[in-house]
């Protein structure tokens, strides 16, 4: 491993560690702030637009200025979002922080185009699977601390907390290096990805899936407090548990190859959504978070699947437009969430289940033609 990679690294293990004591708390905070479930529906699916308008221009710029300086300008927008959601008494201010903390999602495609670039002889799944393994793996400790902090000193407390991580993690992404611009044969230039009929019809296989993976996830936070009744140190447990799952699965997965890794991160998605609908006992929800791990280590197999797709000068372009995908799922997602959930907060899971059957048997079948075509 180079010296890039182990400030990257460093710099991922930290901000988990900060983003896993708040994030996950989320929903619950924006409750205490006066906001019903359907509204934090629309707001978690706002979240989520400000997660979708940077992926594409940001990938865009990886290939041509560079990744460092994007990743450095995300590391500052994303510290200066937190101190601002920490200091906001009112929710406007907080949403407003919130939102601005979304617009560092463009980080996803330079981050991800780094990583690749910076790889050595290890393969893209791997390379992209340690991104993942470290970034969950500070946030193992993360959402029992957070837990902890906000049941005894208040949730807004943790946001001061985990600004004063996400400074050390910003002092690592500042020792990385510049990295070579890849170029193509310019009387040979590679389709824009448009025109890549493969690849378009490997996005919208992911497409699907992030859509069948995601459904369940915004407002079980909520369901797991308000039905179940747990504290908010007992669902700190549990995401705890899903952050080791994001991390010790991301490792398992990448060693099955991106293929089958892509389709066993959705069967234990699939187990997860069954364990919330069905148990009552923390071992058992902590499990299902556990396993709730196949949806962040799925991400970085989609994409080393859509690597061998597409030409090395349009990695960056590439991983931006899945990224936007992904995200634009995150905007449609929790409000269609908030909606089910005021009809009935059990009816998500069962309904989840099935769309991820049927995106588990679409995956088994069109990325292997697409791969060997």
């Amino acid at each position: 491993m180079n010296r890039n990679l182990i400030f990257i690294a460093a710099a991922l293990l930290l901000w988990g560690f900060g983003e896993g004591m708040f994030l996950n708390f989320q929903p619950i905070y924006l409750k205490s702030l006066g906001s019903n479930e359907q509204q934090i529906g629309l707001i978690l699916g706002a979240f989520g637009a400000a997660m979708a308008v940077t992926h594409i221009p940001a990938g865009r710029l990886a290939d041509r200025i560079g990744r460092r300086p994007l990743l450095i300008t995300a590391w500052l927008m994303g510290l200066v979002s937190t101190i601002m959601m920490a200091l906001a008494r009112e929710l406007p201010l907080f949403v407003t922080g919130m939102l601005g903390y979304g617009l560092t999602a463009f980080v996803a495609s330079p981050l991800s185009s780094y990583v690749t670039a910076a790889r050595g002889k290890w393969q893209v799944g791997t390379a992209l699977s340690l991104t993942t393994a470290t970034f969950n793996t500070g946030m193992v400790l993360g959402p029992v601390t957070g837990g902890w902090i906000g049941e005894n000193y208040g949730l807004r407390t943790v946001y001061f907390v985990a600004s004063g991580i996400f400074v050390l993690s910003t002092l690592c992404i500042f020792f990385i290096q510049s990295q070579p611009i890849d170029g193509h044969d310019p009387e040979a230039p590679p389709p824009p990805l448009r025109n890549n009929p493969r690849f378009m019809a490997y996005l919208g296989v992911v497409a699907f899936a992030v859509f069948a993976m995601y459904l369940a996830q915004p407002l079980t936070p909520n369901f797991v407090n308000d039905v179940r009744g747990f504290s908010l140190s007992n669902v700190g447990i549990m995401f705890t548990m899903g952050a080791l799952g994001n991390a010790l699965l991301a490792l398992v997965l990448s060693r099955l190859g991106p293929y089958l890794g892509y389709i066993a991160g959705q069967v234990m998605v699939a187990a997860f959504a069954f364990l919330v609908w069905r148990a009552t006992s923390l071992p058992l929800l902590a499990l299902g978070y556990f396993l709730l791990g196949g949806f962040r280590a799925a991400r970085p197999l989609a994409m080393a699947q859509a690597r061998e797709l597409v030409h090395e000068s349009q990695m960056g372009l590439t991983y931006g437009v899945m990224e936007t995908v992904s995200a634009v799922i995150f905007i449609l997602t929790p409000p269609l969430a908030g909606y089910l959930y005021k009809i009935d907060p059990a009816i998500i899971y069962p309904f989840s289940l099935g769309l991820l059957a049927v995106s588990m048997v679409i995956s088994l079948i069109v990325p292997w033609r697409l791969l060997h075509a």
